[in-house]
C-alpha cells in the first residue's frame, strides 16, 4: 500500500507566481520589514527637514534668422521660405562651449563660493554680507582653496584648510591681508552686529572645475523641434544666483553674435580702405598718361566717318558669328540625326532660324511618338506600324536634304560677311594708331573708375552695418524660477523611502533563500521526490530537551510515537507476524540517524512493543554515548566475528524500568566490517531477533559514504531514510530517490529530522508541532490529530489509540 504524504502537490503547472508558502516565508520576517520601512521613513523625514530645496529657473530666447529677415519679401512664394537656415545644434553648443560659460565665470565671480555654517547644515548663499577679491591667488590652482570666516565684535576672524588662523580688525577690511591670496571688505550698508558669532565659508574653485560644473549646471534644449526657441534652464539652492546666470549667459551670446557680425564688418572695411589706396594710385597714373598722351599727339575727337566704319565692321562681325553658329547647329543635328537608330526621337528647337527644318523635326517627333505608343500594343508587321516606318523614313531623308541646302546657303553668306568684315577691318586698319593707343587708355580708365566706385559703394555698406549691428537674438523671457521647489518632493521621498526601505530586507531574504541548497520541509523533500512517502517529521527542541526513557510524554516523544505508528501501519504488522525489521539510515553524518533510531525503538516500548535496538554502524558508532557505556561493550560485531558467542551475551538492558526495550551495540570496531555484514551470521541474528522481538530497528551506517548498508538491505521490511531540516543537501535526495527506484533498499520512507530549526529563518511548516516553547500543547494535541486524519494513518488497533488519546489527555489537561 502507497502512502500518500499529506499535504504534498508535486503538480507545479498550477502553483501561481507566487505561492502562499513563499509569501509565509518572506512574512515570517515582517519585523524586519516593518524595521527597514520605518528607518527608511525615517530618514526620508530627516532628508526633507534638511536637504536645502531646490528651484528651477527658466529662460527663453529666438535665434534670429538674419537671411530669413533679409529674404522675406524674395522668397515669399519659395516652398522653402517657411524653413529656418538656423541649426539649433550648433547655437546650443555655442552656449555651453568653455569660451562663453568662462566669460561667465569671469563676470559673475562662480569661482568663488560663498557659505553659510549652520548647526547641522551649510547651505550656499548668493547675496553675501562681504566680498572677496583675488589679489596673490594664482588663476590655476589645481583644487579648491576654503576658508572660514568668523564675524567677531572686535576683529574678523579667518581660517584656512590647514587649520592656520588670521585675526584681522574691521579698520583692516578692504585692504592687502597678509598671509592670504584675497582680499575681503563687507558691502555698503551691512550692519556688522547682525552677523557677530557667525560662520561663513568660502571656496576659490579651479577656473576649468567652476566652469565645468556650470556646464554641467545649465541645460539647453529646444522648446519644439521644428521652431527657433532655445529653452535655458537651471536648477540650484539659489534662485537669484540661477536667474543672474540665465540673463548673464543670454548677455553673453547675444554680444557673442554681434561681435561675430562686426569682425566681418571690420574686416570688410579694412579690406576696402587698402584697395582705396591702390586703385588711387592706379587712377592718378591713367589721367596723367591719358593727358600726356593727347597733349603729344594732338587728339581730341573721333571724326564720324571713323564712328561709321567702326559699326560697319561690329555688324558684320556679328552676323559671321551668327552664321558660324547656325552651321555649328545643322552640323549638330545632321550628326545626330545620322548616329541615333531609326524612329528616335530628335532634338527639336536648338537655336536654328530655318523654319522648314524646326517643322520637319517637329512632324518626324509627332509620328516618332505615334510609332512609339502603336508599338506596345500592336506587332512589327501591323500595317499601320509598316505606314508609320515609311513616313519616318521618307520625314528622315527630307530633314537631311533641307539640312544640306541650308548649310550650303550660310556658307555662301559666310563668305559675302566674311569679305564685309574684312573690308571694315581694312577701312579701320588705315585709323590713326595713336587713336588706337587713346581708346585703350580710356578703356582701362573706364574699368578703374566703374570699381573705385564699387569699392566705394560696399564700404558704405559696411560702415552702416558694423555701425548699427542687429541683435542675434530675441530674448521672449529672462530668467524666471517657479514658486515651488522641484526638490526634495514629498510625495515622491516618502513612497521611493518606503519601497526602498522593504527592497533591502526583501533582497537579502530574495538572496539567502536563492542561494539556500538545504532542506527545511516537507515541500522541498515531496518537490524532489514526490513517490517516496513521508512518515514522520521529528521537531526541533531546545537543547536539553530529549526523549531520554520510555514513558518520556514530551512532545519529542509524541513525535516519535505518531512515526511509530504510521510505521506500523505502513507495515501491516498483526499479531500473528514474526517481528518486522526497520533500517534507520541516512545519506552521510549527522543527520540524526543514530538519534531516530534510539527514539524509535523507545517509542515502540512506551506502546508495550518488544524492541531490540542494534547499532551496525560498524565503523563510526555512535549509539553507546547515549548509554553512557564504553565503546569495547560486546555487541553484533562481537557476534558476526564469533561463532561461540551467544545472541543474548550481545544483547543488553535498555532505557526504562520495563523489559520491552532492548539495545545491541556494535562492538568492537573490525578491520573489514563489509565482510563481517555480508557473512551468514547477520542473517542468523536477524532471524532469531525477529522470533524474539516485534521490533527490530536498526542504525546503519551512512549509505553514500560506505557499502554496508547496501550489504544488509535484503533483511529490512523498511528501510527510513533520515534527512535533517537545515542540514541535509537538496541535491542528496536524487540520491535517495535512485537508490528507491533500483530497489537496492526495500520499502524506503522518509523521515526530516530537526524540523522547525528553520522558522526561525522564515520557514513556517504549519503541520500542527508546537514545536516552539510558545505553543500550547493543547494545540500541539489538536493538530496531532487532525495530521492523523489528514494522512490516513491509524493505529495499530482502536483500542490502543483510545488509550494513547487518554494519556496524552491525561497530561496536557
Amino acid at each position: 500500500m502507497k502512502v500518500t504524504p499529506f499535504n504534498s502537490d508535486s503538480d507545479d503547472s498550477n502553483e501561481p507566481l507566487i505561492s502562499k508558502s513563499t509569501l509565509l516565508k518572506y512574512l515570517h520576517y515582517w519585523h524586519w520589514f516593518a524595521f527597514t520601512g520605518l528607518f527608511a521613513l525615517f530618514c526620508a523625514f530627516i532628508y526633507l527637514r534638511y536637504a536645502p530645496p531646490k528651484y528651477s529657473s527658466v529662460a527663453k530666447i529666438r535665434i534670429i534668422d538674419e537671411n530669413k529677415e533679409l529674404d522675406l519679401a524674395s522668397n515669399a512664394l519659395s516652398p522653402f521660405a517657411m524653413y529656418s537656415k538656423i541649426s539649433l545644434e550648433n547655437e546650443m553648443e555655442v552656449i555651453k562651449s568653455y569660451r562663453l560659460l568662462a566669460q561667465v565665470v569671469d563676470e559673475l565671480d562662480l569661482d568663488v563660493s560663498y557659505y553659510y555654517v549652520g548647526t547641522i547644515k551649510t547651505r550656499e548663499i548668493w547675496s553675501a554680507p562681504f566680498v572677496v577679491a583675488k589679489s596673490n591667488m594664482r588663476d590655476d590652482i589645481e583644487k579648491p582653496l576654503k576658508f572660514k570666516i568668523s564675524f567677531e565684535s572686535a576683529q574678523v576672524l579667518i581660517e584656512d584648510n590647514v587649520g592656520d588662523e588670521y585675526e584681522f580688525a574691521y579698520s583692516e577690511l578692504g585692504g592687502q591681508m597678509e598671509g592670504l591670496p584675497f582680499t575681503l571688505s563687507l558691502r555698503k550698508d551691512v550692519d556688522k552686529s547682525r552677523y557677530l558669532d557667525t560662520d561663513f565659508e568660502i571656496v576659490f574653485w579651479p577656473k576649468k572645475q567652476a566652469v565645468a560644473g556650470l556646464r554641467n549646471s545649465l541645460s539647453v534644449a529646444p522648446t519644439n523641434k521644428k521652431g527657433e526657441i532655445l529653452s535655458l534652464s537651471m536648477v540650484s539652492e539659489n534662485p537669484e544666483k540661477s536667474e543672474d546666470i540665465l540673463n548673464v549667459v543670454i548677455d553673453r551670446f547675444n554680444k557673442d553674435g554681434i561681435l561675430d557680425r562686426q569682425l566681418v564688418s571690420k574686416r570688410t572695411l579694412g579690406f576696402i580702405d587698402e584697395r582705396f589706396i591702390y586703385l588711387s594710385g592706379q587712377l592718378d597714373s591713367i589721367e596723367v598718361n591719358k593727358k600726356d598722351f593727347k597733349q603729344e599727339n594732338d587728339l581730341s575727337y573721333l571724326d564720324e566717318d571713323v564712328t561709321f566704319t567702326l559699326r560697319k565692321k561690329s555688324l558684320a562681325d556679328e552676323e559671321v558669328i551668327k552664321l558660324r553658329t547656325q552651321l555649328s547647329l545643322s552640323l549638330l543635328l545632321k550628326q545626330t540625326i545620322l548616329k541615333e537608330a531609326s524612329y528616335n526621337l530628335l532634338p527639336s528647337d536648338i537655336g536654328l532660324e530655318n523654319g522648314s527644318i524646326n517643322t520637319l523635326v517637329t512632324e518626324y517627333n509627332k509620328l516618332s511618338l505615334e510609332r512609339t505608343k502603336l508599338s506596345r500594343s500592336v506587332a512589327s508587321s501591323h500595317p499601320s506600324l509598316l505606314e508609320l516606318n515609311t513616313q519616318l523614313e521618307n520625314g528622315r531623308k527630307n530633314i537631311l536634304q533641307t539640312l544640306d541646302v541650308y548649310r550650303r546657303q550660310i556658307r555662301t553668306s559666310l563668305g559675302q560677311y566674311s569679305q564685309a568684315s574684312s573690308n571694315a577691318g581694312d577701312d579701320f586698319s588705315r585709323l590713326p594708331e595713336k587713336e588706337k593707343m587713346l581708346r585703350a587708355i580710356e578703356r582701362q580708365q573706364d574699368i578703374k573708375e566703374g570699381l573705385y566706385k564699387l569699392l566705394l559703394r560696399k564700404r558704405e555698406e559696411a560702415a552702416i552695418n558694423y555701425a548699427v549691428t542687429a541683435p542675434s537674438i530675441k530674448v521672449i523671457d529672462y530668467g524666471l524660477t517657479g514658486l515651488k521647489p522641484v526638490s526634495p518632493k514629498k510625495i515622491l521621498v516618502y513612497p521611493s523611502a518606503l519601497l526602498l526601505g522593504l527592497l533591502i530586507p526583501f533582497g537579502v531574504l530574495f538572496f539567502r533563500f536563492w542561494f539556500d541548497t538545504k532542506i527545511h520541509e516537507r515541500a522541498d523533500v515531496v518537490k524532489q521526490n514526490p513517490e517516496m512517502p513521508i512518515l514522520g517529521e521529528i521537531p526541533f527542541l531546545e537543547e536539553g530537551d530529549t526523549f531520554i526513557n520510555s514513558g518520556d510524554r514530551s512532545i519529542l516523544a509524541e513525535s516519535f510515537r505518531i512515526l511509530a505508528t504510521n510505521i506500523t501501519h505502513k507495515l501491516s504488522v498483526s499479531d500473528e507476524e514474526e517481528g518486522k525489521v526497520v533500517y534507520v539510515t541516512s545519506a552521510i553524518n549527522g543527520e540524526g540517524k543514530t538519534m531516530t533510531a534510539l527514539n524509535l525503538s523507545l517509542a515502540y516500548a512506551s506502546l508495550k512493543k518488544k524492541v531490540l535496538l542494534v547499532g551496525c554502524d560498524l565503523r563510526n558508532p555512535q549509539l553507546h554515548k547515549f548509554f553512557n557505556i564504553d565503546k569495547s561493550t560486546v555487541g553484533i560485531s562481537d557476534y558476526l566475528n564469533s561463532t561461540l558467542l551467544d545472541f543474548d551475551e550481545c544483547v543488553h538492558k535498555g532505557l526504562g524500568k520495563g523489559t520491552f526495550h532492548k539495545v545491541c551495540f556494535s562492538g568492537q570496531i573490525p578491520s573489514n566490517p563489509p565482510q563481517l555484514l555480508s557473512g551468514n551470521r547477520f542473517g542468523e541474528f536477524i532471524a532469531q531477533a525477529k522470533k524474539l522481538f516485534d521490533y527490530i530497528i536498526i542504525d546503519t551506517a551512512p549509505s553514500i559514504l560506505v557499502t554496508d548498508t547496501i550489504l544488509i538491505s535484503k533483511h529490512a521490511d523498511l528501510t527510513l531514510f533520515v534527512l535533517r531540516a537545515g542540514f541535509t543537501e537538496k541535491k542528496l535526495l536524487e540520491y535517495s530517490r535512485n537508490l528507491n527506484e533500483t530497489k537496492k533498499f526495500l520499502n524506503m520512507a522518509y523521515v526530516i529530522n530537526n524540523v522547525g530549526e528553520g522558522r526561525r529563518e522564515g520557514y513556517n511548516y504549519g503541520y500542527g508541532y508546537g514545536y516552539q516553547a510558545n505553543r500550547t500543547d493543547k494545540h500541539w494535541l489538536k493538530n496531532y490529530g487532525a495530521q492523523v486524519k489528514s494522512q490516513g494513518f491509524i493505529a495499530a488497533s482502536l483500542q490502543e489509540f483510545k488509550i494513547f488519546k487518554k494519556r496524552i489527555k491525561a497530561r496536557f489537561f
